[in-house]
């Protein structure tokens, strides 16, 4: 996956790709909500013929993310789940992080304080 990057919504949600690796690290940077997850979606959804994906979500620029985001993450988690791969979250914000624990996606999902543990657990 090459490197490329997209923006969209009033809030300008960035999203950049940077393989590292044998991981597709996906940068996000903005707020995740109904009208900015899209390209998230997008980013996290799986081409046909991809190989075992490994898949680490940088949240450490999220500045909010409501129930949409949590949404999206589930799906790629079972995506890759289901293709024998994982997704792994790194770095989210105090405000993203108690939004995750609430609702219980961090006993779901893998969750590193930093990119790094996250591709060296």
């Amino acid at each position: 996956m090459a490197d490329k990057s997209g923006a969209a919504g009033p809030d300008g949600l960035t999203i950049i790709f940077t393989p590292i690796d044998d991981a597709h690290v996906i940068t996000v940077r903005g707020e995740i909500d109904h009208h900015t997850g899209s390209p998230l979606r997008h980013a996290l959804s799986l081409p046909e013929g991809t190989a075992i994906p490994r898949i680490v979500v940088d949240l450490s620029g999220v500045t909010f993310m409501d129930s949409s985001g949590i949404n999206i993450l589930i799906a790629a988690h079972n995506a890759a789940h289901d293709a024998d791969g994982w997704l792994r979250l790194a770095g989210p914000t105090e405000h993203v992080l108690r939004t995750m624990q609430l609702v219980g996606l961090d006993e779901i999902i893998d969750c590193y304080p930093t990119l790094h543990h996250a591709l060296n657990p």
